[in-house]
This record gives C-alpha cells, structure tokens and sequence, in this order.
C-alpha cells in the first residue's frame, strides 16, 4: 500500500467521460498531480471559447493542468516534469515526478516517448473488450450493431491506437432499450472502479500484461453529424439501435420537405420502430403523429 499511497500520476482526459473519471478516483481517495487536457474550443451556434469539461474539473478541484497546442509544448512540460532517473539529483523534483499516466479520452496522440516516461508507464481506460472497436466511439458501435454485451478494457498503452498489452477487462450486458449515455455511465464506473482494484498488483508488478491478437481488431470511427439521419422505410431494429446510439448526439434525424426532425423519444413495439417525441426544426418537442 506503501507505492498506492505514494502514487504521483498524471492524468489525461477532455471530455465529460473524463471528467466523471476524475471524480470516481477522487472519491477513492485518488488525485492526479498534474492534469493535461486539451485547449479551450469554439463551441455551440455563437461559437463561444469554452474549457472542457477536464479543466473546468482540475479548477475547481485546485488541481494543476496544462492545455499545450503542441507536442513541442508537450515536450517542454515534461521537460520539467519527470522521474528523478531522468534529470539530475540537483534539480531536486522528487515532488513532481511522474509514477503514472492516466489516460481516459485524451483526444490527441501522446508521442511514445512521453507515454513511456512514468516508471510504470501509461494506462488506459477503454469503454470496450479489446480488441474489439478499437477506436474513438465504442460504446455506440457497441449498440449500433446489436451487441448484447461489451465491457471495459485497462490496457499499458501502446504508441498504435488502443493496441497495448491487456492488463484487465470486465464484461457488462446492454440492456435492450439502453442508450448510449446510460451505458456509458455505467462503464465508465464499472471502469474506474476495476482500474482502482487492480492497481495496488499493477504497481507491485503482480500482473502478465496479455497481448492482444491483432486478428480480431475490429474499429470504429468518430462520429459526425451526418450519422444521425436515418431513413423510416429502413429495418426497426437498425433505426432503433441508432437512436439509442446517437441518443446524446449526434441524434437521430429525418428530412420532411425539407426541413430536419429531430427524433427524442422512440421505442421499439412489435419488431416495429416506433416514434414518440420529436423535434421540427426551428421548434420544440412535441408528439409524434405521422405526417
């Protein structure tokens, strides 16, 4: 428990998921010493600078972050934040060294030679069971083609996307009307809390990282806006599985004359794709009726 209590780890994360993350950890009782996040970004119709979700965390949690543009900028954070074997005696950093990466939805590719600088490497959080939808949206793909059961994957990351050595995984059922925001939550708990059981052996080296086999790599790949739109003529159960894929966004979406429907609430009845509330453009939700 002695190396637990000592643990000096960075974490990496953007978005809510990663938000949520840090939270569960802080809860049990861990807390990154640093935080790299992404840059503050444009967002919504008035293209308005705002944090993401991981820096507005770390501020409110006092906790230490960096958004570099750059891995130049990268590099140069590290270049003062490392393990004593890497610098000398005389610079004293013992108190920033860096045991640890964290790494839950980055969003950018960290550069090899920064995810192998922590003594015990850099792990990963990843809401599917490797190698499985490797990639950027597994926890949708997972819906979106039927699958009745996914999990979470702790992997030592590797340079090459979600291909690192296996060190955990679990397996959770999908629920048959389960959207993809209530599946993740429930990932990313069930993640966060198999991440902080198997830690303590992790970091005792009690662990056989397993390789994965790179015959049964499947990806998937990030989701745009235009994936939403579906067609009511095409199979229920695949409107269906989209809509509660996209339930957060891009969401689900139909052109009448024109002009873009929303769909908010749906279920599935009798094999049958059916629409509850919807969304005309440039109104509010109401009832579905059938045009």
């Amino acid at each position: 428990m002695n190396i637990i209590n000592n643990l000096n780890f960075i974490f990496w994360g953007t978005p809510d998921v990663a938000a949520e993350t840090l939270e569960i950890l802080k809860q049990a009782g861990f807390l990154p010493s640093m935080i790299i996040t992404s840059p503050d970004a444009k967002q919504g119709r008035k293209m308005l600078l705002t944090p993401p979700p991981v820096k507005v965390w770390a501020e409110k949690n006092n906790i230490p972050y960096m958004q570099p543009n750059t891995n130049t900028e990268l590099r140069l954070i590290f270049s003062h934040y490392v393990r004593p074997s890497r610098i000398s005696r005389s610079k004293k950093l013992n108190e920033a060294q860096c045991n640890l990466s964290i790494v839950v939805a980055y969003g950018k590719i960290i550069p090899e030679d920064i995810l192998n600088l922590p003594k015990f490497g850099s792990l990963n959080v990843h809401y599917s069971l490797l190698p499985k939808y490797r990639g950027a949206s597994p926890v949708e793909s997972a819906i979106l083609n039927g699958n009745a059961e996914t999990g979470v994957t702790i992997q030592k990351m590797a340079y090459q996307m979600d291909a690192g050595d296996i060190l955990a995984q679990e397996k959770i059922n999908i629920l048959p009307d389960e959207t993809a925001p209530e599946l993740r939550q429930r990932l990313i708990r069930l993640g966060e809390e198999l991440l902080i059981k198997i830690l303590p052996d992790f970091l005792e080296n009690k662990i056989t990282p397993i390789p994965q086999d790179e015959s049964r790599a499947t990806y998937c790949q990030k989701i745009k806006k235009g994936d939403g739109l579906i067609d009511l003529n095409d199979n229920p159960i695949k409107n269906y599985n989209k809509f509660r894929a996209y339930a957060h966004w891009p969401r689900t979406f139909f052109f009448k004359n024109g002009k873009r429907i929303i769909i908010t609430k749906a279920h599935l009845k009798d094999e049958k794709f059916v629409i509850d509330k919807i969304i005309p453009e440039g109104g509010k939700e109401i009832n579905y009726r059938g045009f």
